[in-house]
């Protein structure tokens, strides 16, 4: 059954079909959102031909784009992105994120940094006043799991290893072979300052913390059919 947030994410996805141009080098993100604009950028392609080439996020998303028929290559075969659309878990007045909650978040900040334009995706049940309700995932060499652990609690943080979904005893392991803490933060006040922090603990590949990279966020409402478009105000 077909709820508000999903016509909402439906409605997102469609609108971003709009700022895809042939002949572009698109990224794909992960998570249900992204999902829906990999399967609607398909059926584009297959209309009008278009001749696009796509960098994914995640296994997941390489496996929906090719199903969608669409061409994926790998990053260091295109040399750059046009634009990345990917989805978020908090979007905060500044267009500041919190993502990870799929745990594809290194291979994402990857990509959104290699792009010309960042576009973000979601519905208005994403946005908050500040970052902070959801954890931010950490994701970290196995070796360092503990240290993480111990500089995080200094970080104000509470931490909790992921675990894979259905297997309880077994720990997640991303795409690129690492481990994922789950950190629950009070509410950030300096999404940088804590960035920051996080870069600097040895052991960690990356965080879920994105902050200054999104150029534009689509916001699909819940209770009207409008999709508002967010910029950045420096």
């Amino acid at each position: 059954m077909t709820t508000g947030t999903d016509a909402a994410r439906d409605r997102v996805a469609a609108a971003a079909l709009a700022l895809v141009e042939d002949g572009m080098v698109v990224g794909l993100g992960t998570g249900d959102t992204a999902r829906r604009f990999v399967e609607a950028l398909g059926r584009r392609v297959r209309d009008e031909r278009l001749q696009l080439r796509c960098v994914v996020t995640s296994n997941a998303t390489a496996a929906a784009a090719r199903a969608a028929g669409l061409d994926v290559r790998a990053l260091p075969d295109v040399g750059g992105v046009d634009v990345a659309f990917d989805g978020a878990d908090e979007v905060d007045p500044h267009l500041d994120l919190i993502k990870g909650g799929g745990g594809a978040h290194t291979r994402e900040k990857i990509v959104a940094a290699s792009a010309a334009r960042f576009v973000v995706l979601v519905d208005e049940s994403k946005l908050v006043d500040r970052l902070g309700a959801f954890p931010v995932a950490v994701e970290v060499v196995p070796e360092a799991l503990a240290l993480v652990t111990a500089r995080l609690v200094s970080l104000g943080a509470a931490p909790r290893l992921r675990y894979a979904a259905g297997a309880p005893a077994e720990p997640w392991i991303t795409d690129l072979g690492h481990r994922l803490i789950d950190a629950q933060f009070p509410p950030i006040g300096d999404a940088a300052s804590m960035a920051a922090a996080l870069d600097a603990i040895p052991g960690v590949v990356e965080h879920g913390l994105f902050v200054g990279m999104a150029s534009l966020v689509l916001v699909g409402e819940l209770r009207s059919s409008a999709v508002r478009l967010l910029t950045r105000t420096l």
